[in-house]
């Protein structure tokens, strides 16, 4: 039986504890605040991260955005991305086209409805981690140190 590597015993100040009490408290705040900004919206917080992921994720020399790669960007399983998938589609938010040259694949893209309501929802989040950049980064800074 292998021995697990010990890790580097860490001592932590009280400062340490309060900068990562500190920034789960803004991440959980900013969480909120985009799970009420996309349902006002009439979007969930997942179909609004599925749509964000498909127009935003770095696709590298990948032109189209597939099911897989989306369970895979969303840390769920690929049946399960099935699922949102279909009920973004049946809100008209996403048209899925088969790979020509697999058609066990199906490339996603968002129609113009979901573009609009992407375009929207995304301006506020800007403005409102904008609003956050200094308390977030001064948390981050003290992380960091």
């Amino acid at each position: 039986m292998a021995k697990k590597a010990a890790r580097p015993k860490v001592r932590l100040t009280k400062g340490d504890y309060q900068a990562l009490a500190g920034f789960r408290h803004a991440l959980r705040q900013f969480l909120a605040f985009s799970e009420d900004a996309a349902a006002k919206a009439g979007l969930t917080a997942v179909q609004h991260q599925a749509l964000l992921a498909i127009k935003g994720m770095p696709q590298g020399a990948k032109a189209q955005v597939s099911v897989g790669d989306l369970a895979e960007w969303l840390g769920v399983r690929h049946h399960s991305c099935v699922g949102l998938v279909d009920r973004l589609e049946a809100l008209g938010l996403i048209r899925k086209r088969a790979d020509p040259k697999d058609k066990r694949r199906v490339f996603l893209q968002l129609t113009a409805r979901a573009e609009r309501k992407l375009a929207a929802l995304s301006a506020v989040h800007r403005h409102e981690l904008r609003r956050r950049a200094g308390a977030l980064g001064a948390l981050l800074a003290a992380i960091r140190q």
